[in-house]
């Protein structure tokens, strides 16, 4: 599987190196490591039970090499984030992250990530983009035959029964009903609008190959939340389904009302991320 454990910003990502470095010193503290330092290992996984929190960093000075199976993924300069995907996600990390040179970094765990996206809730879909970037890089590569009808996809779900209630109660006004086979959006079309489901199940294609399935808790079209570009997939109703439209502002409302949305989120473009490139050429 393709390490996606590192945000080297991507051509289309909106990253902005000022900005992460506003994020992450509203909460953390610059601390200075050693040449040589390994700052946390391939399959390492945290251990809450142990009080072992999965951090991601910002390099504020120096250079950090990436490496997974021994071999180099890419180097992490100043001004980029790496680790977030395990601090987001809670999966063991997909990479070992070695420093070349003397570094200073800004490290966070979940909670702290948490309290910086209440001061700062827009850094979600900057951090957003960058996977974003990652995902439309791994389906530009995608081949053909690798969502075979062998395979399974899984339903995918972001919010429990109960985050979906919030949401539906919150959002109520913007609940919008679909019929069996009704395409929501379509490959290549722009769009404005992520999607929350309620009730049903939906199918995920692209490229005309089913990469996944979503059920009540899923979302889709988020990245039309952060970037005005043609939509990568089509999603069709496989039954009757209830959605909700949620909008770039009201995006950013839910995030500083409730930081584990972001999170929620976060985890499943990740996930999304993951599974596209262990399918590509």
């Amino acid at each position: 599987m393709t390490d996606l454990d590192f945000s080297q910003p991507a051509k289309r990502s909106i990253y902005d190196p000022a900005m992460a470095m506003e994020f992450f010193g509203s909460i953390g503290k610059p601390e200075s490591i050693a040449q040589g330092t390994t700052l946390f290992s391939e399959n390492e996984k945290s251990n809450r039970l142990l009080l072992q929190r999965d951090k991601m960093y910002l390099l504020v000075d120096g250079e950090v090499s990436l490496i997974a199976k021994n071999s180099l993924l890419g180097t992490v300069r100043k001004g980029e984030i790496f680790g977030e995907m395990a601090s987001i996600s809670q999966m063991p990390r997909s990479a070992t992250a070695v420093t070349n040179v003397p570094c200073r970094v800004i490290a966070l765990d979940d909670k702290q990530f948490k309290a910086a996206l209440r001061k700062m809730p827009e850094f979600a879909l900057m951090l957003m983009s960058v996977m974003i970037g990652r995902i439309r890089s791994a389906v530009d590569r995608l081949r053909p035959e690798s969502a075979s009808s062998e395979e399974a996809p899984k339903e995918s779900a972001v919010f429990d029964k109960t985050a979906l209630g919030i949401l539906a109660r919150a959002l109520e006004q913007t609940r919008a009903s679909y019929n069996r086979n009704a395409v929501i959006v379509k490959e290549g079309q722009a769009g404005l609008l992520m999607y929350v489901v309620l009730e049903g199940r939906l199918a995920v294609s692209i490229k005309g190959k089913l990469v996944e399935r979503i059920g009540p808790g899923g979302v889709f079209g988020e990245m039309a939340l952060v970037e005005r570009t043609p939509r990568l997939a089509t999603v069709t109703a496989e039954t009757a389904c209830s959605l909700l439209a949620v909008g770039r502002k009201t995006f950013l409302d839910l995030i500083k009302a409730s930081p584990d949305f972001a999170l929620s989120l976060l985890g499943a473009v990740g996930e999304r991320a993951r599974f596209i490139a262990s399918h590509r050429a």
